[in-house]
């Protein structure tokens, strides 16, 4: 099976020599083979979002080394890896365009990493397509294409950033805490509507997030992170028997140190 991602020990340090100096990657390992669903847990400080910082390039990092799909991106800017990667954000603001219409976002995602032109109007055909796109997310919107993404929901702006994150089948998607600015009924619901578009489109993913529950239900792999290390990695049958008891049990083991995170255990 090709490989889609893979760190290979990866270090990063924030303010280094200063008194605010923070390690934040400590030689992460992980590759993700093709269709890997990755859920990633862990307290906070542990590296979560920072490592999906470190493969979209917001920063250089200090050592170690990038591959997506096989290319070596160590050195590419985030604009030169925004062709390899989905990225959906915890803010549903972050993803879209506020003030224009769906079916304009759409368009964008669809023309990523394309030459722009003068001739910048949305075609019969991609009109046809993203209708056909709106209607499987089961909310109405395919009726709504020309209202302005603003005037969205947060769960419904975050199912059209979905959208326009998997449109172009990336390599790897990247999901950052993306339910957790969502009540517990939306959130389910994206999730749900998450788990369909990476089958679906057999991509390869890795989402962040900070409840257990989730982690556990979600994907095929599960990896957990304290202190910049990847500290457990589990999938097959011991992902699929696994409980937060487990997990917190196997967490104790490794790191030496009790899991501090309430919103982990009470989501």
């Amino acid at each position: 099976m090709a490989e889609m991602l893979k760190l290979d020990n990866i270090h990063k340090t924030f303010n280094p020599g200063t008194i605010n100096e923070k390690i934040a990657l400590n030689g992460v390992n992980l590759t993700l083979n093709e269709g890997d669903f990755v859920t990633v847990i862990g307290g906070n400080g542990a590296g979560k979002s920072t490592t999906l910082n470190a493969i979209a390039g917001v920063w250089p990092i200090d050592s170690g080394k990038i591959y997506i799909g096989g290319d070596d991106v160590t050195k590419l800017s985030e604009h030169k890896r925004a062709k390899y990667l989905g990225r959906v954000f915890q803010d549903p603001m972050t993803g879209t365009t506020a003030t224009m219409q769906i079916d304009e976002n759409l368009a964008l995602a669809a023309r990523r990493g394309q030459r722009r032109s003068l001739g910048w109007g949305i075609s019969k055909k991609e009109k046809t397509q993203f209708h056909d796109l709106l209607k499987t997310l089961d909310l109405g919107l395919e009726d709504r294409m020309t209202s302005k993404v603003g005037l969205l929901s947060g769960g419904q702006r975050q199912a059209v950033t979905l959208l326009m994150a998997s449109l172009k089948k990336p390599k790897v998607l990247l999901l950052d805490e993306h339910t957790a600015a969502l009540d517990p009924k939306t959130a389910a619901k994206v999730l749900a509507l998450t788990d369909k578009i990476i089958e679906e489109n057999h991509l390869t993913a890795m989402m962040v997030t900070h409840n257990m529950r989730d982690a556990i239900a979600h994907g095929n792999r599960l990896i957990m992170m304290n202190n910049g290390r990847v500290i457990l990695n589990i999938s097959g049958e011991e992902k699929k028997r696994l409980t937060v008891e487990d997990l917190l049990v196997k967490f104790e083991e490794v790191s030496g140190e009790e899991f501090d995170s309430d919103k982990a255990l009470l989501g």
